[in-house]
């Protein structure tokens, strides 16, 4: 029995949701799209949903070039009986909503949180991206790809990964070739020129005026209000830096501190750094190379500023022990 057929084993109604996280990325937004494809393949109508908001311009594109139908939680009812199927996170990370309806199943390539409410779970933390999980489902059902879809998927493996150069597994690199040849590559190449907005330099000005060197730790605040996707990506940027192998990289936004961070080191774990550092105070979690965390109910600007280097005196404290 393949996987696919094992998650529709486990699906009891006629409409089920796929839940993505609160931020939907490229990764989270292709592996949801793919998804859809394959149980509408197989008689199963599907809602594609999500708390929070995309801000990432080049996410926005993808969802329009693409004729993504996805929807915020504000715009469905969801009742205890409906059925969902999370992908690209799972209950129990910092950056998943928990939605009123029944939790199924899981396809994700996070590391692997409590699991028992799940009737399926197809949890691969040694995969690049999520993507490559969905894409692998097409081809052991024997399930054509379209050209969107090879689209959308290779876009997903090719951003989580970094062009293939970070946490790529033997996978991420055999679906990304099947699927590049499928691929449109106007549209592929198209998303690469629309990754930045010009609001966007100004949190990059304050990340250069503002990174702070310790060893090879780079910390960088941002100013306020700056998007998940820009926060992340400018995590990513300072650790094109030379001397720098770990990033972290925050900004004040929705009542608390958001950060971001990034590792090269083969010995620090970005995952494990970012959540003892906020333990107690907030929650974070994640990969090895990357991760993320929010510290909430900061109001006034010296609660904000002593959390801040609190959480930065701390996170420093854990790479250099590491």
């Amino acid at each position: 029995m393949t996987k696919l057929e094992e998650l529709l084993s486990i699906i009891t109604k006629d409409l089920v949701y796929i839940q993505m996280h609160n931020y939907p990325d490229q990764d989270a937004l292709a592996s949801a799209y793919g998804l859809q494809v394959l149980l509408e393949v197989k008689g199963i109508k599907s809602t594609i949903c999500y708390d929070g908001q995309i801000d990432k311009y080049n996410t926005l594109k993808m969802i329009e070039l693409l004729h993504i139908d996805i929807y915020n939680n504000k715009e469905f009812t969801m009742e205890e009986e409906d059925e969902i199927i999370l992908v690209d996170g799972q209950m129990g990370n910092v950056n998943m909503v928990n939605f009123i309806g029944k939790k199924v199943a899981c396809i994700d390539h996070h590391p692997k949180q409590e699991v028992l409410e799940y009737r399926f779970y197809d949890i691969r933390s040694e995969i690049g991206a999520c993507a490559s999980l969905i894409a692998e489902y097409f081809v052991d059902n024997k399930i054509e790809i379209s050209m969107e879809i090879a689209t959308a998927l290779c876009y997903g493996i090719k951003m989580d990964t970094a062009n293939l150069s970070r946490r790529a597994s033997d996978l991420d690199i055999d679906m990304f070739c099947l699927l590049y040849k499928k691929a449109d590559k106007d549209i592929l190449f198209g998303f690469d020129h629309c990754s930045l907005r010009k609001n966007d330099l100004i949190a990059y000005q304050e990340a250069i005026s503002n990174l702070k060197l310790y060893g090879r730790i780079g910390i960088a605040r941002i100013g306020d209000d700056c998007s998940e996707a820009i926060i992340g990506s400018i995590s990513d940027f300072l650790l094109t830096v030379s001397e720098v192998d770990f990033t972290l990289v925050y900004s004040y936004r929705v009542g608390g501190l958001k950060f971001s961070v990034r590792s090269e080191s083969k010995t620090v774990d970005a995952g494990k750094v970012i959540k003892e550092a906020l333990s107690g105070f907030g929650d974070g979690g994640g990969h090895a190379t990357m991760a993320a965390g929010f510290l909430p109910n900061l109001k006034t600007k010296q609660e904000i500023d002593k959390m801040a280097c609190l959480i930065e005196q701390r996170v420093i404290e854990l790479v250099m022990r590491s």
